[in-house]
């Protein structure tokens, strides 16, 4: 019920994930801040918090199946569970 969005939005979502997982690399303060403001944006679109974690776990499978690299994945992973 919450991702229906056209092909093209999910794709630019899917690829704003991955950037903010490296610029929460790159700029740590900045990336704080914004994150901060997506999630109040979602608890205003009325999106519960306890999806989120699921997000996260669909997330990291994908990684999964693009990586071998166990170290890559957990940093994905510790990125987005912030």
């Amino acid at each position: 019920d919450y991702f229906k969005q056209s092909t093209t939005r999910l794709l630019f979502i899917a690829d704003r994930l991955v950037t903010m997982t490296l610029d929460m690399y790159k700029d740590p303060k900045r990336m704080v801040e914004d994150i901060s403001a997506l999630g109040l944006r979602h608890v205003g679109y009325g999106i519960p918090t306890d999806l989120f974690g699921p997000f996260v776990t669909a997330c990291v499978q994908v990684i999964r199946t693009l990586t071998d690299d166990d170290k890559a994945e957990e940093a994905f992973r510790w990125s987005l569970s912030l």
